[in-house]
């Protein structure tokens, strides 16, 4: 019964869509459900992991550990979204802290038993790779974009140094 479920929810989201009934067969096979309290920590940086995450409901934020300044929060993601990627890559330890920031439902994915169902069958391979691929690039442009925003100057401290300038 819970197979069906996961296919069904599969079919509905980003990440899947599209994805033939075959297909999403083979995903809810090697899935499971899983439930987080808000505040509840899914994996943490440096750890091992062995899922791969696809946001069901619910949103997640993504932390980074820096230097005397903790963990901070650098991306939060929602409904549809992945999250783990590491872990399919099969990368080694995970790069984020990730937390459920309010009450979050996730379809986890066992990631070797997917490299195995990827390498058997390379078409569903290619479809899962490329999305893949896809959020990450996602997930790199929006990175990209905060560190502009970071570093961008303002039109009060713009003005404030072009003052400094005429004096």
């Amino acid at each position: 019964m819970e197979i069906q479920q996961l296919q069904e929810h599969l079919q509905q989201l980003r990440f899947t869509s599209g994805l033939s009934v075959e297909d999403l067969k083979k995903l809810a096979a090697i899935s499971r459900f899983q439930d987080y309290p808000r505040n509840a920590t899914i994996f943490t940086e440096g750890t091992e992991h062995r899922d791969l995450y696809i946001i069901l409901s619910g949103r997640v934020e993504i932390c980074m550990t820096i230097s005397a300044r903790g963990c901070l929060p650098v991306l939060t993601l929602e409904e549809g979204d992945l999250v783990g990627w590491s872990s399919i890559l099969k990368q080694g330890e995970m790069t984020a802290t990730v937390v459920a920031v309010e009450e979050t439902r996730l379809i986890a994915i066992d990631a070797d038993a997917l490299a195995v169902v990827c390498e058997q069958d390379h078409d569903i391979g290619y479809q899962i790779m490329r999305r893949v691929a896809l959020a990450l690039s996602q997930r790199l442009v929006a990175s990209r974009l905060q560190v502009l925003d970071m570093y961008a100057v303002t039109d009060e401290a713009h003005t404030l140094k072009q003052g400094d300038a005429s004096e």
